[in-house]
């Protein structure tokens, strides 16, 4: 008996050290990292300050579970209000925007974008800042690069991107956080997208959509204006509906003008442009159905988050944020 017990003792021992071990896995030892490390070096970053960074990175499980958990049940329009929609959230979104009032309304004259956009995007992100995620972007990167195959080739690339922007930029790589899947700061922009839309507002050299929301302001305002907002244009407007309900399986992009919208039986409640473009959009609100036409901007605020709900909510906070400035 006692045999058997230093045997089982042992064995416990050597699966803890093995689970440790894989814990902690060295990813730049892995078997895809030599091809990884090959073509970030090839766009100037140094071959052994690279293995030294993805050996810098932790495998985290509890990023593996959060992604591979089965999608939640998708949350009706109505539930969705009671979460971004709130007075609470309402309050601290003017209060932030009066912090930054100045900087807002110089981003807004700058590139058109409203300030009550820029404002409900950071709130319904990060709830103005304050939940920014707590995983170390390398981790979470490497991680799902090297240890999540069904989306690995997406990981691969946004872990290069941050590989060769922190290379470069002299971002700390080991203190940055973001969300499980590597977005980051104010805004939770991936790497491809910091590297695309991030701007620096002070002009001061350093990008900053951690810790400094002049940047993470300017640069939410930079992203919308890349694709395609138009300055003064409508968002979405309401409308009713007697027609085929398949009509509301058309995506997100408006691809059918009012007027052929209006002939299938969705007709706006107020006086738009016939000719412009729109896509049907229908919520199971509070009080029952509700119909709308997602018209050009409805559409660039789902560039952000391909979601009609997503987009509704930043509207719907943007516009109660808008009132209570006034």
């Amino acid at each position: 008996m006692g045999g058997f017990m230093r045997f089982h003792g042992v064995f416990m021992a050597l699966i803890l050290g093995c689970l440790s071990l894989e814990a902690t896995a060295d990813y730049s030892n892995h078997p895809s990292a030599e091809g990884l490390m090959n073509r970030v070096a090839e766009r100037g970053v140094d071959r052994d300050w690279l293995k030294s960074a993805l050996s810098e990175a932790t495998r985290q499980e509890s990023i593996l579970k959060a992604i591979s958990r089965p999608a939640e049940k998708s949350k009706p329009w109505s539930e969705y209000q009671d979460i971004f929609l709130t007075e609470q959230r309402a309050k601290e979104g003017i209060k932030f925007w009066r912090e930054h009032k100045k900087t807002l309304d110089q981003v807004s004259k700058d590139t058109g974008v409203p300030s009550e956009v820029i404002v409900a995007i950071i709130g319904v992100e990060t709830y103005y800042g304050r939940i920014t995620g707590g995983y170390r972007v390398i981790d979470a990167l490497s991680t799902l690069a090297f240890d999540y195959p069904r989306r690995s080739p997406f990981f691969t690339k946004e872990l290069e991107v941050f590989l060769e922007l922190a290379y470069q930029a002299g971002l700390p790589l080991t203190e940055l956080k973001g969300s499980y899947a590597g977005a980051m700061g104010l805004g939770q922009f991936m790497p491809s997208s910091y590297r695309a839309y991030a701007k620096d507002y002070e002009g001061d050299g350093v990008i900053d959509i951690w810790t400094n929301p002049s940047d993470a302001i300017m640069s939410v305002a930079n992203y919308f204006v890349a694709h395609g907002w138009r300055p003064g244009a409508d968002v979405i407007t309401r409308a009713r509906f007697a027609g085929d309900p398949a009509l509301f399986d058309v995506g997100l992009k408006p691809k059918l003008s009012i007027n052929m919208l209006a002939d299938k039986g969705l007709k706006p409640l107020t006086e738009e442009s016939s000719d412009q473009l729109a896509t049907p959009i229908k919520f199971d609100g509070k009080s029952g159905e509700e119909h709308w036409l997602g018209l050009h901007n409805f559409y660039v605020i789902t560039r952000y988050n391909h979601s009609a709900m997503y987009a509704m909510a930043v509207h719907q906070l943007s516009q109660t944020l808008r009132a209570q400035m006034l």
